[in-house]
């Protein structure tokens, strides 16, 4: 059968053979990310039970939420995948492509522009394709937060809170998309034979400005962040730092809790100018969830009485971990920086756009690659783009995904390894315990379903290598 479907789309001329070629591809993708769901599914389903391995780390109740939590997961990703797959390849058999194309120079050509303004259109063009795609997807992205997220006990928001912040994402993002797109554009045009290499390090200026002023400017405008007051932890941090040469300039808290319940922490910044984000549902102490809404815009610690009941404060510490558990989870983060994983990852991205950039620069003059996907009259350097970046470059990217998720959970033993150095084997192993449990994550993977997609390694086996040396 395979033998005859490549003789049929053999015999096709050449721009149809690249189109059928793409969406085979597009469902051959499809089909096996569903066989993997559905390993993992069936182990969902089966495992109802918490394995005598996972018996002195997870109790009945946790394990149980966690199936469940995990199993709409999987059920609402099968049908949002399945409409997004369906979406794709209607937009592409009824060409719903150049039909966006067209329109946008309709309406540009309305407003004065004629065809000369080619950056003009395509930026129309951009503008409604991610309007589209932000209104096809929003039923999805509610129905996640005020079911899923919701009936499980991780949504914080309000439907008008999320409104607010799906517009002001959707404005922020036209705010940065639009002028670097036109950018972009504008180089490819007048950057001649090497115009790749221009386009390049224009991306790769682009990326670490954002990189730079995300937390300070970008992250802001959707959390409040807080300067970490000072105490043992503040100072704590600013020591192991201080150890092992992270030049920390700023600690923050970001208020989390009012969106959602999960946690989260990381750093950013450039050479000397290095800053730490925790989310406060991190925090045992600064998580508002753990205040009973008695203090909700305030992080100042909670102060236990000596004579307070243990069972009143276990009920109050739902969320987060202790002090030393936190600087066990930044002895992680930091050894990421310390091992340079942030550096090969900046270098293998930046390697990875440069070598797209040049096989772009030889592909965007094939009017066949136009034609396959209905542009015959015309080569738009954004509608090049698109079709080389997201179709023809799309078994490579499959390929580099996979290579990047292995390199990713051996960065993460790395960053473990460093953290059990720095004497945090202990702490740091009952903080993936709570951090696990506050997320409700399923700790029984199967194996083919970790191996393609988990870019953290499974809970046990990070338990298991941190175990041989953990402190008493």
């Amino acid at each position: 059968m395979w033998a005859q479907l490549l003789d049929a789309l053999w015999a096709l001329p050449l721009e149809k053979r690249i189109f059928a070629a793409v969406l085979l591809f597009s469902w051959t993708v499809y089909l096996w990310e569903t066989f993997l769901a559905q390993r993992q599914r069936r182990v969902y389903r089966t495992t109802t039970h918490v394995p005598k391995e996972l018996g002195q780390i997870m109790d009945s109740e946790t394990f149980e939420k966690s199936r469940l939590y995990q199993l709409d997961k999987s059920t609402f990703s099968f049908w949002s995948g399945l409409y997004s797959e369906a979406e794709g390849t209607i937009i592409l058999l009824f060409g719903g492509i150049p039909y966006l194309w067209n329109f946008s120079g309709v309406f540009c050509r309305r407003a004065g522009f004629g065809p000369e303004y080619e950056i003009t259109q395509s930026l129309m063009f951009l503008f409604l394709a991610t309007l589209f795609s932000a209104l096809t997807g929003l039923p999805w992205s509610l129905y996640n937060t005020f079911v899923i997220e919701e009936k499980h006990g991780f949504n914080q928001q309000t439907l008008g809170f999320f409104a607010k912040d799906a517009l002001k994402k959707f404005i922020v993002t036209q705010c940065i998309l639009l002028p670097v797109t036109s950018l972009l554009l504008y180089i490819i045009k007048i950057g001649g034979d090497y115009f790749f290499i221009y386009a390049w390090l224009f991306t790769l200026v682009v990326s670490l400005v954002l990189v730079t002023i995300y937390a300070d400017y970008i992250a802001p405008l959707f959390d409040k962040f807080i300067p970490l007051p000072e105490g043992t932890l503040k100072e704590e941090i600013e020591v192991m730092a201080k150890n092992i040469d992270f030049p920390l300039t700023k600690v923050y808290v970001v208020e989390g809790s009012k969106r959602s319940s999960h946690s989260n922490a990381y750093f950013y910044g450039f050479f000397k100018n290095k800053r730490i984000v925790l989310f406060d549902t991190l925090l045992e102490d600064y998580s508002i969830l753990n205040k009973d809404h008695q203090e909700e815009t305030s992080i100042e610690p909670q102060n236990i009485g000596e004579g307070e009941n243990p069972e009143t404060k276990a009920k109050t510490k739902k969320q987060g971990c202790k002090n030393e558990e936190v600087l066990a989870v930044l002895g992680h983060e930091l050894g990421h920086w310390k091992l340079g994983h942030t550096v090969k990852n900046i270098v293998i991205s930046q390697m990875n756009s440069f070598l797209c950039f040049f096989l772009f620069a030889m592909l965007i003059s094939r009017k066949e690659l136009f034609a396959a996907f209905g542009f015959y009259d015309s080569q738009p350097t954004l509608i090049g783009l698109m079709i080389i970046f997201q179709f023809i470059f799309s078994p490579y990217n499959e390929v580099l995904s996979f290579c990047l998720t292995v390199l990713s959970r051996r960065f993460e033993f790395q960053a473990d390894a460093f953290a059990k150095k720095l004497g945090k084997a202990k702490d740091l192993y009952s903080a993936l315990i709570k951090l696990n449990k506050d997320n409700l994550g399923f700790p029984v993977s199967d194996w083919l379903f970790s191996m393609w997609h988990y870019s953290h390694p499974p809970l046990l086996e990070r338990l298991q290598a941190l175990q041989d040396s953990k402190q008493d």
